[in-house]
């Protein structure tokens, strides 16, 4: 697939990158575009596509610094996947093996949303918008839950 200009495209990196993709599938609904396997069973580049979003991931190459979340011991990324039934696909994941970080509810921002790990590290929100709600109703509430009584 050839890649749209100005666009970014995350590239996820993990241990079994053929067993994740099948998670990816089976958990998340990913669709795989192509793959690119390398001499010794090891890929060096899979397109997944979830909704209109395409998302690559590869094995872990450690002798090239390319390393997974479990090699690093954690992540600061978060992916955040938008669904129409996110109690389905909530479901569909934890039955896969996801971890649950942040159950799912309704959130004061107008969005059902929970977040998970993935069997590779990878912590993903799955969320399904709800309801508009005001940006000065987002900020007070948020400003309530991280302690404060303004925004």
């Amino acid at each position: 697939m050839m890649a749209k200009r100005d666009t970014i495209t995350s590239h996820l990196v993990v241990r079994d990158a053929a067993r994740a993709v099948g998670w990816y599938t089976k958990a998340l609904g990913g669709e795989e575009l192509s793959r690119v396997p390398l001499p010794g069973g090891k890929l060096m580049s899979v397109e997944l596509r979830f909704g209109d979003s395409v998302v690559r991931l590869a094995d872990e190459f450690p002798e090239m610094d390319v390393r997974s979340p479990q090699t690093t011991g954690g992540t600061s990324v978060v992916f955040h996947l938008n669904t129409t039934d996110a109690d389905a696909l909530w479901t569909q994941a934890i039955r896969a093996g996801a971890q649950v970080l942040h159950p799912l509810e309704d959130t004061f921002w107008g969005n059902r949303q929970g977040q998970i790990q993935d069997p590779f590290g990878h912590r993903w929100n799955i969320s399904q918008h709800l309801r508009d709600v005001p940006k000065e109703e987002v900020a007070r509430a948020a400003a309530r839950a991280f302690g404060a009584t303004t925004p």
